[in-house]
């Protein structure tokens, strides 16, 4: 059996997304504590979970026709750096934030069911909400793309799909095998930390509540954020992966976990997004960002390629990892002042999306995968193929997910 050049390594330890990760919100839709003693419904914290989550089917998207970043499969010849460089500055500046945006919503969420279930209990719930979903990713949806989707013709002395699939599910191999999964074990890892604090540190004894973050706290954790991302990526550059694992990213997602434990905990979710500074981070990271990042590659050179970007000791490294924690905090701050103030509301339509979205997220490689197989004899320009892709994909992850969460096995998971 021959797997195209694209394919044949993706069920083994794979480097998907580098250097762009997956990005996720899932989990159950659950109150948000904002505070020791106050627990609502905010409607706009879904909206911008159910909007990260259209944006990770957009970038996959994108990284299918632009060859920036990795994915199961490129499509379409690949274009010279003139081309690339608007994908280029999309992708990198979706990289830059919502992958912590969600892990920052994640630990909003978890710091509430926590106290709410107890350490254990809590445990039980992320095992099934985030493990089940995972383990059922790596045992059917990876092999079904790779082998199902991606497979070429058998020919005489190739082992079979069922000796492939058997291989791959008793090595670690299928360790490797998580894809856009990998967020759902990192968050479960995540949690499994909080639970042991929890269980020594009970909520009585955590603290009260908290004023919001200051405009000079909140560019100190900016600085730290680069200079810890920077050090990372000495070790860990940028399109390296471990088991699946985007370690280079990892300061800014652990980070990002901690502090919205600590902004439920605290109470300053509210504050922080209604707060003017918010508002002000995203302009300068919408409008700054592009132009810091350009200035970045002006200055930093691109004679010996993207590589000195990627990590190691060198400015450029560094200054790539500053500019993507300042960039991305700005972002991010800029999405939830946002949508507080003007996405706030959850009517039918809104709240039928959210419950869908991890559905969606779980569901949209094959989807993504097989319209792009069925989309490569129409001759578009990449960018229309983006957006082909996008609608299509979107429209049909929704239905798939309604469906699954239709089935009763797989209702509690999805």
């Amino acid at each position: 059996m021959h797997l195209p050049p694209a394919a044949a390594q993706r069920i083994a330890p794979s480097r998907m997304g580098s250097p762009l990760s997956y990005n996720a919100a899932g989990g159950a839709r659950v109150p948000v504590v904002v505070g020791s003693s106050m627990d609502s419904r905010c409607a706009w914290i879904d909206n911008v979970r159910t909007a990260a989550v259209v944006l990770v089917v957009n970038l996959h998207c994108c990284v299918t026709y632009s060859y920036v970043g990795g994915w199961y499969l490129n499509d379409g010849p690949e274009r010279g750096l003139a081309e690339k460089l608007p994908y280029v500055l999309w992708e990198f500046h979706l990289q830059s934030f919502f992958m912590g945006i969600l892990f920052f919503l994640a630990g909003i969420f978890a710091d509430g069911a926590i106290r709410r279930r107890g350490p254990g209990s809590f445990m039980q719930e992320r095992l099934v909400r985030l493990g089940l979903p995972a383990l059922l990713y790596m045992v059917f949806i990876q092999p079904l793309i790779v082998f199902g989707l991606l497979s070429g013709s058998t020919s005489p002395g190739d082992p079979s799909w069922l000796t492939l699939y058997t291989r791959y599910l008793t090595t670690p191999w299928i360790l490797g095998g998580s894809g856009p999964m990998w967020f759902a074990l990192a968050l479960f890892l995540f949690c499994a930390v909080l639970a042991a604090w929890r269980t020594f540190v009970p909520p009585a004894a955590i603290g009260v509540s908290r004023p919001a973050p200051s405009a000079r706290n909140l560019l100190t954790f900016a600085f730290a954020l680069a200079l810890a991302t920077a050090v990372m990526r000495v070790f860990f550059p940028m399109e390296t992966s471990f088991y699946n694992f985007q370690l280079c990213f990892f300061a800014q997602y652990i980070a990002a976990f901690v502090a919205g434990v600590a902004a439920a905990k605290g109470g300053w979710v509210q504050e922080l997004a209604a707060a003017r500074r918010a508002r002000i981070s995203g302009w300068l990271g919408l409008i700054g960002g592009p132009l810091v990042f350009l200035l970045l590659l002006f200055l930093g050179g691109t004679e010996h390629g993207a590589k000195p970007y990627f990590g190691g000791w060198n400015p450029q490294a560094f200054g790539m990892a500053l500019w993507e924690q300042f960039a991305g905090l700005g972002l991010a701050l800029g999405m939830m002042a946002c949508f507080q103030r003007s996405f706030d509301r959850e009517g039918p339509i809104a709240r039928w999306l959210s419950e869908r979205s991890f559905g969606v997220y779980v569901l949209h490689p094959p989807i993504l995968v097989t319209l792009t197989l069925l989309f490569r004899p129409i001759q578009i320009t990449p960018l229309l193929h983006i957006a082909l892709l996008t609608i299509t994909g979107l429209g049909l992850s929704y239905v798939a997910a309604d469906l699954a969460k239709r089935i009763p096995g797989l209702r509690r998971i999805f």
